[in-house]
Formats: C-alpha cells, structure tokens, sequence
C-alpha cells in the first residue's frame, strides 16, 4: 500500500481498534507513521491485536463509545486529526438478545464520536463504520442511494447511526465519511457462529459447524486487508468523498453452501455441518453495487480461494 502523505505523524483514533477489523487498520495505519490512539473496553489475548503485539505500537485508551464525557477526553487529550469509528455491538444473535445495549452502542456510541469531533474543531476527517444490513431486506442489490430501513434492533441500530452520520455530516459541515460493507473475513475473526471462523474450526478440530440458515443465504464476501485498502483510499480521498456514503465489496457473492465447498476444494479438507435452520430476522439475499467507491481508485486485491490457505494457518496456529 503507498505511503499515505496525510497519515505520516499524524494522530489517528481507532474506536473497536483492538476488534476483528480494528486490527487490522491499525496495523496498517502504523506502517503508514500514523500515531494511533486505541480506545477499547477490553483484551482478548487470542486476538489478533494480540498475536501481532499492536498494543506495543499504539497508545491504548480504556473507555466506552457510550461515555460521551470520556469519548470527548480522549479525542480532546490525544489532539486527534483522523478518526475510524469501528466500535459497535456487531452480531445480529446478540443484538436479537439485547437489543438495548445495540442501540446504546451503535447509535449514542456514534453520536458521541460525532459530537467530540464537531466540539474539536482540529478533527480533519471521520470515517464511520455501517454495513450491508443498514437497507434492511427491500431489494437483492443495493446502490448508495437507497432508502436504509433496517426492520430489527441490529438492522436498525445500523441504519440509525448511518442517518444520524450524514445528518452531522450536513448539519454541522462535518468532514464524515460512511462505509457499508459485505460479510467481512479474514485473519483474526474470532466469532465462530460466522460462517468462515466457524468453518475453519471445523476443518481443524473435526468438530461439527451449526449453520443457522437453510444454507441459501447469499452474502457478499470481502477481505479484510481489502476492507482497510478501502477505509485508506476514503480517507486519502476525503475532500471528495465528505458528506456521502460507499459501498464497499469485493464482486464475490456466494450462498453459505457455496462458502463451504469453496472452503473444501480450496483446503481438500472436509467441512461437516448440520443445518439448524433456527436463524432469526436475517436477510435471505443481499449483495453491494461499489462503482462509487471503484470510481474513487478501490479495487479489491483479493478472492476467496486465493487467500484461504492463509487464513487457515493463522487459525490453525491460534486452534
């Protein structure tokens, strides 16, 4: 990846830094000379922000997106120029148990960023992690412009802190910029009720995959160092790209049958599963128009079947 002129010493928050994706851009942000700041709630040793010891690299800031006084202080404190807004309550099953903790997370969470950056008027540019599931299940493929109307406390929470993203955006001419991605896998996803994580446990353990679907589920799937070759490109490009939202994907959509016997020919290794079928409110189909964002210079660098066999042996080295 080039070397990002706007990132070199500059400070660079990461909320959900020490996450699945979080990690990743960090890593990346450091190549790039950025001064990282982390806020996070808690550690998993297993991670991989913990496998690459990132926490040597960045300075780690403890706190809670839900505490606005606090959210405030660290983007305050730490002079912040960038920040990534990552940090959200991120699976469906456990926004379905709790939905209160969803929306305090994802909405009043995102609010609180927005709202630090428009008090600190030094902020140059927020980056805003949405998602897919922030359209609801209206159509098969989505384009930017479409209406957001998620229709359960995930969905919704996702739309609302998208809408609520433009509107600071708009209202307050904030340099905000949000993402909306596909099924995001990689290295370091340790929630194993997702299809690839779970699937690699399979194949390494000998261990049974529960599927919550039927297994006709169609996703699009997109590579995590594509996700952050995405976040870097929005943020290089942000005089052009404030105050809109973009679609990024990677072209490749699969049913979660298809992920398995990809998994299976790609590994030549068996994957056993039992199809469950116990899923609740998921969308049965959902795909990303991303012209917009490839218009920008995005273009994913990675398949599926390319990138497995890495992805297996940093499960493998963690199983």
């Amino acid at each position: 990846m080039e070397n990002m002129e706007r990132l070199k010493c500059a400070r660079v928050l990461v909320t959900g830094g020490t996450g699945f994706v979080g990690s990743h851009l960090v890593q990346s942000l450091v190549e790039q000379g950025a001064s990282v700041v982390v806020s996070y709630r808690s550690l998993d040793p297993r991670s991989y922000f913990a496998t690459q010891e990132l926490s040597k690299r960045v300075i780690l800031a403890i706190g809670d997106v839900k505490d606005a006084s606090r959210v405030f202080d660290i983007v305050a404190k730490y002079e912040i120029d960038y920040i990534f807004h990552l940090a959200a309550l991120a699976t469906v099953p456990t926004a379905y148990e709790n939905p209160l903790e969803t929306i305090a997370s994802n909405v009043l969470g995102t609010a609180n960023v927005l709202d630090a950056a428009r008090r600190l008027f030094r902020v140059k540019g927020i980056i805003v992690a949405s998602s897919d599931k922030a359209y609801g299940k209206t159509k098969r493929a989505y384009v930017e412009e479409d209406a957001l109307r998620g229709d359960h406390p995930y969905e919704a929470s996702k739309s609302a802190a998208d809408l609520i993203s433009l509107a600071y955006a708009k209202t307050y001419d904030m340099p905000v910029v949000v993402t909306r991605f596909g099924n995001i896998y990689g290295e370091g996803d340790l929630n194993y009720n997702r299809i690839i994580p779970g699937a690699m446990m399979a194949s390494i353990t000998g261990s049974t995959l529960d599927l919550r679907s039927d297994g006709s589920f169609i996703r699009d799937y997109v590579y995590v160092k594509d996700v952050v070759q995405g976040y870097l490109l929005l943020l290089e490009k942000m005089d052009q790209a404030r105050g809109k939202a973009f679609n990024l994907s990677s072209g490749e959509s699969h049913t979660v049958l298809e992920v398995i016997k990809i998994i299976e020919k790609t590994l030549k290794k068996k994957v056993l599963y039992t199809i469950k079928n116990t899923q609740k409110n998921e969308i049965p189909y959902q795909s990303l128009n991303f012209d917009k964002v490839k218009a920008l210079g995005f273009a994913p660098a990675f398949t599926l079947d390319k990138i497995l066999p890495n992805i297996y042996a940093w499960y493998k080295s963690i199983l």
